[in-house]
């Protein structure tokens, strides 16, 4: 089960962020780096502290994964109100559109400090390891370097990727590095990859230490499937100063990002220490609060059972404490309406990912539609829960940070660019072989490696079949350069759907639906391709089904359907810093 690893936190006076008024005072403590960092237990518990920063309310709890991956091509805010989509700063940041002063992230406590705070409790203990922990002869010291220097690497990569150039901080902070200017990306780039180059060398793979035995704790193969990650984006497309482009340093070739992407990736897939397993089954795992190392979970940002808004944002929605929860949420973010059709009918993925209903307002509640506009996303569901939930705010349930299925497919991206799709097909075909019928994972194949762009086209929309509702699909779009391209492609889908046109017009206008005998499931009909209302009017007059009319332009308008964005994509990928930092900064931080 969960390990609950924030009873081992140390008093914030052993990793704490240094403030201009803490560098003020006198800097000694009772508790000296040299007696903590020489002592694997207070060392250990100074490098725990690190994921404080990643619980904290308005950090990645509440913040961050809320919004950073909203809006895509295959994920949203549910049930958008167009009206205020100009004036409501939780869609604001969804659309493209935030200012400064946004109201939701305008704090001196948001993700933005708290990043930053756990950057700084990073780098006190990298030093601190470094000068007392005798990492060079301490496999267990070696491993407590490796994990910051992992940490460390995770938040600056989820900077850039929200922020763009944002100040390299890799020394804790001293009086005269308080004000720090952003710095060009490729800096922090280059010096993460190095780092994680490092912290190869000094964590375990999964299950062979006593660190490396779950998956809230720091790995070789996350380490390795991290560094993929970075090269994936330091590689790829994303805006600059000077327009949206690829880097220009030599050392950030997309040649040499793939690269690296290729090694690590192979490395992780030869050592065998992870599975793929069921793909309903990862999720059940996440759900059900195991942690063990060695299945498809590689890494997962670990929430106490007090914390954490996972299942809360992004899962099926329950309209009450009932049966399965004492949490009346779930749904706030769901599949743009489309996607379910655009998956094979016998996708085992689609009715795992896309989810029509949510749960009723009764104490024994069962299963009621939603509506086109607000379906859930059901790879997390409170009914998979081994407990209640006793918070109105948080689950407890971790987020999946890294599984193997990206690591097959950024092989498969990474050899496809290096090779071509002969040599890549074997890294995208587990992932059909487990989603797919054989017969119809071969055809797919076949048609994927007829070209290099073939493969690539294939790799873009299985990453999307793959990964929706994990929010990286927006960092995929920006580094492929497809970010508004898809964007657009998915409201003219929407509008298409809405009027029941092109690829949707066989599809009948509603869902017929009764509640099975076990008085919860609902049984629906019409979500499939070629079903049609005629059979439905007989499943109402033969068996006593019901009717809701289910897609038209009234339940998806065209006024929603603009809403995924409001201005330019290409030309707003990144938040800007908000004001509270920029006017503490003392005049070195802007937005340009």
């Amino acid at each position: 089960m969960k390990k609950f690893i924030y009873k081992s936190i140390l008093a914030l006076s052993l990793a704490g962020i240094i403030t201009a008024c803490d560098l003020e005072t006198d800097p000694k403590s009772s508790a000296e780096p040299e007696s903590v960092f020489k002592i694997y237990g207070l060392a250990e518990k100074a490098v725990m502290a690190i994921h404080q920063s990643f619980g904290e309310q308005n950090s990645y709890r509440g913040r961050f994964l809320p919004y950073y991956g909203i809006n895509s091509d295959v994920e949203w805010i549910n049930n958008m109100d167009a009206a205020k989509i100009t004036t409501d700063a939780k869609y604001q940041l969804a659309t493209y559109a935030p200012t400064s002063t946004n109201t939701e992230m305008n704090t001196d406590n948001n993700a933005w400090a708290k990043f930053y705070e756990g950057i700084e409790r990073a780098n006190m203990a990298i030093v601190g390891l470094r000068t007392h922990g005798n990492v060079e002869t301490d496999a267990d010291m070696a491993h407590l370097l490796g994990e910051a220097l992992t940490l460390r690497a995770v938040i600056y990569l989820d900077l850039v990727k929200a922020w763009g150039d944002v100040p390299a901080r890799f020394e804790p902070v001293t009086p005269q590095t308080i004000y720090t200017p952003r710095s060009d990306r490729d800096v922090i780039y280059k010096q993460i990859l190095a780092d994680l180059k490092e912290a190869e060398a000094l964590v375990a793979w999964p299950n062979r230490s006593t660190q490396t035995m779950t998956v809230e704790r720091v790995n070789k193969a996350f380490v390795k499937a991290l560094r993929a990650r970075i090269a994936l984006y330091a590689g790829g497309y994303s805006q600059r100063k000077d327009g949206v482009r690829l880097s220009t340093d030599p050392e950030l070739s997309r040649a040499e990002m793939y690269k690296i992407a290729k090694e690590e990736c192979l490395d992780i897939i030869n050592n065998g220490s992870n599975k793929l397993g069921s793909f309903e089954q990862n999720f059940r795992r996440l759900c059900e609060d195991l942690v063990e190392a060695g299945e498809e979970s590689i890494w997962e940002i670990p929430f106490a059972d007090g914390r954490g808004r996972v299942l809360y944002t992004f899962g099926v929605q329950h309209q009450a404490a009932d049966q399965y929860t004492g949490q009346a949420k779930g749904g706030v973010n769901g599949p743009l309406p489309y996607l379910f059709y655009d998956y094979d009918l016998e996708d085992v993925r689609r009715d795992i990912t896309c989810v029509p209903y949510e749960w009723s307002k009764e104490s024994i509640s069962r299963q009621q539609l939603r509506s086109l506009k607000t379906w859930c996303f059901g790879k997390l569901r409170y009914e998979w829960m081994k407990r209640k939930v006793t918070s109105t705010n948080d689950d407890g349930v971790n987020w999946q940070y890294m599984r193997l299925a990206d690591v097959y497919l950024m092989a498969a991206e990474a050899i496809n660019e290096l090779e071509g799709p002969n040599n890549a097909a074997q890294y995208m075909k587990p992932i059909l072989d487990r989603a797919l019928p054989a017969a119809k994972a071969d055809a797919y194949m076949s048609k994927a490696t007829a070209s290099k762009d073939a493969f690539f086209n294939a790799i873009v929309e299985q990453r999307a079949f793959e990964f929706a509702g994990e929010s990286l699909r927006r960092a995929d779009l920006i580094r492929w350069n497809l970010l508004k391209t898809k964007l657009d492609e998915a409201k003219a889908k929407m509008t298409q759907l809405a009027r029941r046109e092109g690829a949707y017009k066989n599809l009948p206008e509603k869902l017929y639906y009764k509640t099975d005998v076990d008085n919860e499931t609902l049984l629906i009909y019409g979500l499939n391709h070629g079903e049609t209302d005629e059979q439905g009017q007989k499943l109402i007059d033969e068996e006593g089904y019901l009717s809701d009319t289910w897609i038209n332009t009234d339940k998806l308008t065209d006024a929603l359907i603009n809403a995924l964005y409001q201005k330019d994509p290409n030309q707003n990928q990144y938040w800007p810093i908000w004001q509270t930092f920029i006017d503490s900064s003392n005049g070195t931080l802007t937005n340009d």
